[in-house]
């Protein structure tokens, strides 16, 4: 039976609903613009609802240098009890952690409160395009194909879906053609926090510490493990080329991994998320190769259950609480813009006169088995993303932000976590706004630099004052 094809006209669309989206559509929707948000899953917030910490959004000198949308979600989040706040790793970051099932409703009320149009279980099939400009997106779900018109589009997929189809360039993994591992978080509760830091003490040359000036380079394991369980929280990242895990490798008891990663996540629930499965060099844009690798993913899982719960102290009595929503993922297309970020515009922390947000992680390429490329930013500071980079090349109204941004993948490496990918969003989506009122409404390349710094500045964003 033919379906009728529906027709819906808005002023911005956002496609994609992780950090980067949630954040481009709620800037857009706050500064009048009446937006759409599509998301091809059931739940918006992407990484934020994993158990993964808000990474990139403080310095490893403990300087915010993200706020704006995503401080306005943890102010909500804290209000509902969610919140735990900056974390020193002792390694390279400071990472803000978030309860993620509280996250989800924060999330919701703020998107709400702006105003955002949401539709869900939906995927853009097809682009309408004409002179440079992408005019509109089909999208398809269970019962229906729509054809959403828009001024302007905001791409933040994560793998490039609308500008790819629009026919832009794009850059994909390296000469070798690898790809960063995909994951999946999963969870422990009932965590003895004591015995874990502890065991961090009683067992430093298990730990990574002390990769940075700023993150004790001077001290000694022993005293970084010192430091981790002065700041009580549950928080620790083993290597995978430690003794422990080595052993555990070699025994069969666990996989190959450059680390478990124990991210505090409740304190009332005593819950930790782990990060530290992992299955290199699949493209993910091969949904085929992706759904295949959950079997290996869930494997991991179990095993490395077993093996926390056996093997590190403060998990005996601890229980599997959950799973991430999703398969993480890494890396995939990255689109080409106007400016690509650069591995020197990150490791140098260079600032932009055009700069529209910060991001301060460290270059961060994950590798097969234990293997992990980390550089942090020089001087323990940030580096400023340029408004350049969210232009797609030879389209006049696409932005592109979050994991499709415009970087060389060493760049990508840094700016793909979640605090400069919401800043990347929450500029684009003021553009977006600012653009609807000029001459050409949706000629993104022709709004004033100024005038979308002071609106950032205004809506709380985090443009300079930092190392």
């Amino acid at each position: 039976m033919s379906q009728k094809m529906k027709q819906r006209s808005y002023e911005v669309v956002v496609v994609g609903g992780g950090a980067a989206g949630i954040s481009a559509a709620i800037s857009a929707a706050k500064n009048g613009a009446n937006t759409l948000l599509i998301e091809a899953g059931p739940m918006i917030g992407g990484e934020l609802i994993s158990g993964l910490p808000v990474d990139g959004a403080v310095n490893a000198r403990g300087e915010w240098v993200v706020g704006g949308v995503l401080k306005e979600i943890l102010e909500e989040l804290k209000r509902l009890g969610g919140y735990i706040g900056p974390v020193k790793d002792w390694r390279l970051i400071w990472k803000v952690c978030v309860d993620p099932e509280i996250m989800k409703i924060a999330i919701y009320n703020i998107a709400r409160k702006h105003g955002v149009h949401l539709l869900m279980y939906s995927m853009v099939d097809k682009v309408i395009t004409e002179n440079n400009r992408v005019t509109g997106v089909l999208v398809i779900n269970k019962g229906s194909h729509t054809i959403v018109s828009a001024k302007v589009i905001i791409d933040c997929s994560g793998d490039g879906d609308v500008a790819s189809l629009a026919g832009a360039e794009t850059m994909k993994s390296n000469d070798a053609g690898e790809y960063q591992p995909v994951s999946i978080v999963f969870r422990l509760m009932g965590v003895d926090t004591q015995k874990l830091l502890q065991f961090c003490v009683d067992e430093p040359e298990n730990l990574a510490v002390g990769e940075s000036e700023w993150m004790g380079a001077e001290l000694t394991a022993l005293e970084c493990a010192k430091k981790l369980q002065e700041q009580g929280q549950p928080t620790a990242f083993l290597r995978g080329n430690g003794p422990l895990i080595q052993k555990g490798i070699d025994d069969g008891e666990m996989y190959k991994t450059a680390l478990i990663g124990f991210i505090p996540i409740s304190t009332d629930r005593k819950e930790v998320a782990v990060n530290t499965t992992r299955i290199a060099n699949i493209d993910a844009t091969d949904r085929e190769a992706l759904s295949g690798a959950m079997h290996e993913l869930m494997d991991q899982t179990w095993t490395c259950v077993e093996f926390i719960k056996k093997r590190i102290p403060g998990f005996e009595n601890a229980y599997f609480s959950g799973l991430a929503h999703r398969i993480g993922i890494r890396e995939t297309c990255r689109i080409v813009g106007d400016y690509v970020l650069s591995r020197e515009d990150v490791y140098k922390g260079r600032k932009l006169k055009d700069g529209i947000g910060k991001g301060c992680h460290h270059i961060d390429i994950h590798q097969d088995g234990i293997k992990q490329v980390r550089i942090p930013v020089e001087n323990g500071g940030s580096y400023d993303m340029p408004y350049s980079m969210l232009l797609v090349k030879g389209l006049d109204n696409v932005y592109i932000a979050g994991r499709c941004m415009s970087a060389d993948r060493e760049a990508h490496g840094s700016a793909r976590v979640m605090g400069p990918c919401m800043a990347q969003g929450e500029a684009a989506g003021l553009g977006a706004a600012i653009s609807l009122e000029l001459n050409s409404p949706g000629e993104i390349r022709g709004i004033p630099i100024d005038r979308l710094r002071e609106g950032l500045l205004s809506q709380g964003a985090i443009l300079d004052g930092t190392h």
